[in-house]
């Protein structure tokens, strides 16, 4: 039996392969503790499909044809030095992967600086970079502070704008530990979740009012004097502001906005305030809205004004893919050296030029993968090189996207299936699944954990870092001779001072490294001054509000057997029987009132374009309608950003009306 990492989601559940029957059974160790959910059950299912992609293929014409390794290396390489030669490093950019291993992202990000561009970026920008700007401003560090193992003994669990019943489900059993053993569970959402069926307290919000009722618990603890004061006046600054400024939100005035009940406002401030520790876990209910990064902020709040930090509480933005943390802290982000380190930080920069053997790398921040299509469209980028990414199915109002893809002088998309993104593709690299190769792998709580090559790549597919070796080579790139996988562990390795004494046999024989370590900010914060800065925030209003024309909002939700653009999970036959169709929930006012049953067909309109699916009555607040995200949603939702760069997925008006079945 071989120990894999899972190629879905961001819990980082291990897997036991047997190489001969390829059964799949739960890693008895951390940290799923021999739990798996149904997608790493039936893991390996879509690595056998047959849609898979099998050799390198070159557009020519309308069609696509095989052409060889070699081949295909030589020509793209000889484009891309053409555009750069031509329009200069910046019109060329790359989209890293959150589902590629560790090694893997970090020779994009490390290909895009020696090329002389930091347009480098991966799909963090559409989930929770939000989270990382917000925690960076406040604690000084962009990631999940605890491992999950805390969640097990804090006195409370906040839970915002996420389902982990459905979204990572066998991180419930940390959540149901804690409530087995007295504490509060406190489900915050704008709809009844599977998650909400086990918590103390369910708060059921209009959509947009996250700051509103964040704010308004800060205003009952702090009107209470339920407060630390100690841990205010020792480890932060700011709080006089954040005082002054929550105290508008009244629980009363709250309520007329969120929809919220004064008096539950109140009790479940106490109810956080009184327990004496805490964890806040949240998810892209919170970060996808332009105020996103307020949202955060807002609840980071809450956890200051307590104390609830290190051994008496944590931060936890669960990530959604299963190495998303991993290629953002390899540096795949265009703000960002590995590390989440700031490009102008001289010497960190430094220190990674002297790994690279050169004197210096850009420092020019780059593209954000949501102001890609923009830049292409204005003819600023000519080339992109995607490994690994949907763009044309994952991006906010996608129909823009793939307008933008066409205009392309040369598009590379290296996977593992023809998805609609490789449809508009000058070139196509055909990559090995997760267990056909070997690598690190980072999960939410930052723990990097080795999987191990399982089964050979299949028909003449290669390991994403191989290819990226070749590409690197062919540009003439320095520092791309490498004989494993293990070469490129041990380099990143070096950038990292709590790495740079360990060994990567350490990694593969373990339960994996933490990085930098286990409890971030136990003693001290990682800002200028070693305190935490309280960030006063003021409800900001959704880009777009509900009217005559379009008088509802549309929002979008992951669903327990289907993952992001359904490429891995619509290939497999146990997941599809799971999944059954995706339906359109909305409530049976707004169904009444729209003349509109259990499974009728609807059509949902946005100002960006119209999808249809069945409908779906349930308990849904009156207004709403809810989707699935990826089937097709995103021809629907909004391309505002947040700050963070982060598109308003959770909030679009919109209208729904009845209409036949489709032909």
């Amino acid at each position: 039996m071989k120990t894999v990492v899972c190629p879905f989601c961001g819990f980082g559940c291990r897997l036991l392969v047997d190489e001969k029957s390829m059964r799949v059974k739960p890693y008895p160790g951390e940290p799923n503790r021999g739990k798996l959910c149904p997608k790493g059950l039936y893991s390996l299912e879509f690595v056998r499909s047959p849609g898979r992609l099998k050799r390198p293929l070159k557009r020519a014409g309308s069609a696509m044809v095989p052409i060889s390794w070699g081949v295909a290396i030589e020509e793209i390489a000889n484009r891309l030095l053409e555009i750069r030669e031509l329009y200069g490093p910046d019109a060329v950019a790359f989209l890293s992967s959150s589902k590629v291993s560790n090694e893997e992202n970090y020779l994009l990000q490390k290909i895009a600086r020696l090329f002389g561009t930091n347009n480098i970026d991966n799909c963090a920008r559409l989930c929770h970079e939000a989270s990382v700007h917000a925690l960076k401003l406040t604690v000084g560090t962009g990631a999940q502070t605890n491992p999950y193992e805390d969640i097990e003994r804090f006195n409370a669990v906040l839970i915002w704008g996420y389902n982990p019943a459905e979204t990572h489900p066998v991180v419930m059993d940390y959540i149901l530990k804690a409530k087995r053993r007295g504490a509060k569970v406190i489900v915050v959402d704008v709809r009844e979740t599977r998650t909400m069926a086990f918590a103390d307290y369910r708060l059921v919000i209009k959509p947009g009012t996250d700051i509103v009722l964040a704010n308004a618990i800060a205003h009952v603890i702090i009107k209470e004097g339920l407060y630390n004061e100690e841990f205010i006046r020792m480890r932060t600054s700011g709080f006089s502001e954040v005082r002054m400024g929550v105290t508008k939100y009244t629980p009363e005035y709250a309520e007329g906005v969120t929809g919220v009940p004064a008096e539950t406002i109140r009790e479940v401030a106490r109810a956080f305030a009184l327990a004496g520790s805490g964890a806040i876990m949240w998810g892209m209910g919170l970060t996808q809205h332009v105020s996103g990064v307020e949202n955060v902020l807002a609840v980071i709040n809450l956890a200051l004004l307590l104390g609830y930090i290190g051994e008496r509480g944590g931060f936890y933005p669960m990530r959604g893919q299963n190495n998303v943390q991993g290629a953002a802290y390899m540096g795949a982000l265009s703000e960002f050296l590995p590390g989440y380190v700031p490009l102008t930080d001289e010497r960190f920069r430094k220190r990674v030029a002297d790994v690279w053997g050169v004197e210096d790398i850009p420092t020019d921040r780059g593209l954000y993968l949501t102001e890609l299509w923009e830049a292409i469209e204005e003819g600023d980028v000519k080339a992109l090189y995607i490994v690994g990414e949907n763009p044309a199915v994952s991006e906010a109002n996608f129909d823009h996207v793939r307008k933008a893809l066409r205009k392309l002088d040369l598009l590379v998309v290296q996977d593992i299936f023809m998805t609609r993104t490789a449809r508009y593709a000058h070139y196509i690299l055909p990559a090995s699944a997760f267990c056909e190769k070997a690598g690190s792998y980072m999960n939410s709580e930052r723990r990097i954990q080795w999987s191990h090559k399982v089964c050979e790549p299949y028909a003449d597919s290669k390991p994403d870092w191989e290819i990226l070796a070749m590409l690197g080579r062919a540009l003439g790139l320095p520092g791309f001779n490498y004989a494993g996988v293990e070469e490129i562990t041990a380099e990143y390795f070096r950038l990292f001072p709590e790495l740079e004494e360990r060994d990567v046999e350490e990694l593969k024989n373990g339960d994996g490294i933490f990085l930098p370590r286990k409890r971030l900010h136990t003693w001290e914060f990682a800002t200028p001054d070693g305190k935490a800065r309280f960030m006063a925030v003021e409800r900001i209003s959704p880009w777009e509000e509900p009217n005559g024309e379009f008088p509802m909002v549309l929002t979008t939700i992951r669903l327990i057997s289907h993952y992001n653009t359904g490429e891995m999970t619509r290939r497999s036959p146990s997941l599809v029987k799971l999944m059954g169709e995706p339906r359109a929930l909305m409530s049976k006012r707004d169904a009444e009132r729209l003349g509109i049953r259990d499974n009728d067909w609807v059509e949902i309109e946005t100002r960006r374009g119209r999808i249809r699916m069945r409908a779906k009555v349930g308990n849904v607040q009156e207004g709403l309608v809810v989707v699935p995200f990826h089937f097709k949603a995103n021809r629907l939702t909004s391309p505002a950003l947040n700050k963070a760069g982060t598109p308003a997925f959770k909030f679009s008006a919109c209208r729904v009306k009845r209409v036949k079945p489709n032909p």
